[in-house]
């Protein structure tokens, strides 16, 4: 393992997933450095990267997060230390799909929603091998798997039934046809090779737990990262388990089937827009709740600024909570696939 020097935060593998903060690392890092702190809270840690980050800062990190798929993520990636797949990646793609045994809840009930029938057969015929490993290595193999369904999916997202989309011949001028196209065993051989590169040991005791950021112990953390979904001042919100319901059901394929909803074409979980956070009428109260909950800790505050609520009501919240706050424009930071050229990256600091 690699000892972090001071960019060691590069080796934070790329991702297709909505709202990574990935490419914000560097100025997230200018930010941290400011600040004194030892210990640090993650609480909607998504894709892990700023997680990462406080550990290639030193920290003593808590990544947390309600998707079962993101914590995964963040075991494989920072609670772990040690441990890689290298080789062993080859053997557990190799031979796959095989045209014999039973068909696969992937294949029976998605069949022909998001991947084609063979690739529906490559992840039901995966899991069971994945199952085979333990600990940091068994999550490594299921973050590549998680890597390489969404390299696979127009939007990287899970939100609508368009295997069409991408299988249709016909001219296009959105996505990469290559890319949706290229077989689930490369995909998984290239995102373990990532993640592998990017485990080190930063001396300190990290751990990821799968948790609602209200529900987490407040105590013991000198700084807390709050980056939670957004919405649009238009009242449009993100809901995170639609957008990646298969990824979470790869997490329990036993108890899946009976937590779909097959009403809905793309066949989301049960609990699709319950979170408070997805919903203009709920992240207001959530907001000053969360805050609240924290304000014995440097907070770091991530949002949009035209989101709900306002830039200036967040400040409101830290400054009840007895906080100084200071507001970091990030500039014109746009997520991929959005349309919106207004809206600019704000992080807002308040201790």
């Amino acid at each position: 393992m690699t000892e972090p020097g001071d960019r060691h935060w590069e080796r934070f593998p790329k991702t297709r997933y909505a709202g990574s903060k990935r490419k914000l690392l560097p100025l997230l890092a200018n930010v941290l450095r400011k600040l004194e702190f030892d210990t640090a809270l993650d609480p909607f840690c998504g894709t892990g990267s700023v997680a990462y980050l406080l550990k290639c800062l030193g920290a003593e990190v808590t990544a947390s997060d309600a998707l079962e798929s993101n914590v995964v993520a963040a075991r494989a990636l920072i609670q772990n230390s040690t441990e890689t797949l290298g080789d062993e990646i080859e053997a557990l793609v190799s031979g796959l799909p095989t045209s014999d045994g039973p068909i696969g809840i992937v294949e029976r009930v998605f069949d022909e929603i998001f991947f084609e029938r063979h690739e529906n057969r490559f992840v039901d015929q995966i899991l069971p091998r994945i199952d085979k490993l333990h600990g940091a290595r068994r999550d490594l193999a299921m973050y590549s798997l998680f890597q390489a369904c969404l390299a696979k999916r127009p939007y990287n997202l899970f939100h609508r039934a368009n295997l069409a989309m991408r299988t249709r011949d016909v001219a296009r001028s959105f996505g990469n046809k290559v890319t949706w196209d290229t077989p689930f065993n490369v995909h998984m051989k290239r995102y373990a090779t990532a993640a592998d590169a990017a485990v080190f040991d930063s001396g300190r005791a990290c751990r990821a737990v799968c948790s609602s950021a209200l529900d987490m112990d407040p105590t013991g953390c000198d700084l807390v990262y709050i980056d939670p979904p957004y919405v649009s001042s238009k009242g449009a919100g993100v809901d995170y388990l639609d957008y990646y319901h298969f990824l979470e059901g790869l997490c329990d394929p036993e108890n899946w089937e009976e937590r779909v909803l097959m009403k809905y074409k793309h066949r989301p979980l049960q609990g699709r827009g319950q979170n408070p956070w997805c919903d203009p009428a709920g992240i207001i109260g959530a907001f000053e709740e969360t805050i609240k909950r924290f304000c014995g800790s440097i907070l770091l505050i991530s949002y949009r600024s035209d989101g709900i609520p306002g830039i200036d009501e967040i400040a409101g919240f830290l400054k009840h909570a007895g906080k100084h706050v200071e507001i970091v424009d990030a500039g014109e930071y746009v997520y991929a696939l959005s349309r919106n050229r207004r809206s600019r990256e704000i992080v807002l600091v308040g201790r």
